[in-house]
């Protein structure tokens, strides 16, 4: 090879070399909480869901946008709210920058386990060792729901304080039709619902979604836990209620407990 070829070829390298750490350089760091995002949307921003979209290559102003009209409540979305409404607007402006830098790419092929695994198993021996605390019925959707708290949660709901780790709160679902005098008559197990608290359980959850140290779950009818469950919407649904230890029903959990001493 000839000096002046030999001169180029080296010239190019070096350009190639400056052009590749210039574009590092310029890539946006992920930002802290970015995890959370990964937990629905995938962990490269591209979505194996047909009704969760893509993060990865859109546009920086939109991508923008959206956040702060889930923060606002002028986009609606229960979970998205959550989300948003804990990042400040210099963090809405880092999500944005960093996902719209990402290589958007075909969908990925669905996982076979969820970003966020549940850890819950149902008891072997439920509903020993469990209290009943709650009967709903539903006409319109032809179920009787039935919830249970663990003594844990039992013995902390009735001093007023919050539910700690150990406590476990299952739901049970029912089919129900109406009899002749149209009360609701209890049928066939559908399926559970839990969700319970273990020390370190929420030590990988990233902070937007983490709820303490509960994790949820749902089971078929045999008690085959669905692997398919993705944990994340769960977490963010139930976040708003942290003042209530995560428990939507914490009030009629506090008055059954009450009762039970009072019996």
């Amino acid at each position: 090879m000839s000096k002046k070829r030999l001169g180029t070829v080296l010239l190019a390298g070096v350009l190639a070399t400056a052009g590749s750490a210039a574009l590092a350089a310029d890539a946006p760091v992920a930002p802290a909480g970015v995890e959370a995002c990964k937990a629905c949307h995938g962990p490269g921003g591209i979505s194996s869901s047909n009704i969760i979209p893509n993060l990865a290559g859109q546009k920086l102003d939109y991508l923008e946008a959206q956040l702060a009209a889930f923060k606002s409540g002028d986009r609606k979305n229960n979970f998205m709210t959550v989300i948003a409404g804990q990042l400040s607007d210099a963090d809405i402006h880092a999500f944005a920058q960093y996902w719209s830098a990402q290589q958007g790419l075909a969908p990925q092929v669905a996982k076979t386990s969820p970003v966020i695994p549940s850890r819950m198993t149902l008891p072997a021996n439920f509903p020993a060792g469990y209290t009943q605390y709650q009967t709903i019925e539903d006409k319109d959707q032809g179920v009787i729901t039935k919830r249970y708290a663990n003594a844990t949660a039992v013995r902390a709901a009735r001093g007023g304080g919050a539910l700690p780790d150990g406590s476990s709160i299952l739901q049970v679902t029912y089919e129900a039709k109406p009899d002749a005098s149209g009360k609701l008559v209890q049928g066939k197990l559908q399926s559970y619902a839990g969700m319970e608290a273990r020390a370190g359980w929420g030590d990988a959850v990233p902070a937007l979604l983490k709820n303490g140290d509960w994790d949820y779950a749902t089971f078929k009818a045999s008690g085959e836990r669905n692997e398919g469950l993705n944990q994340a919407l769960c977490l963010a649904c139930h976040k708003p209620a942290a003042g209530d230890s995560y428990v939507f029903s914490i009030k009629p959990l506090r008055e059954a407990a009450q009762v039970k001493t009072a019996g």
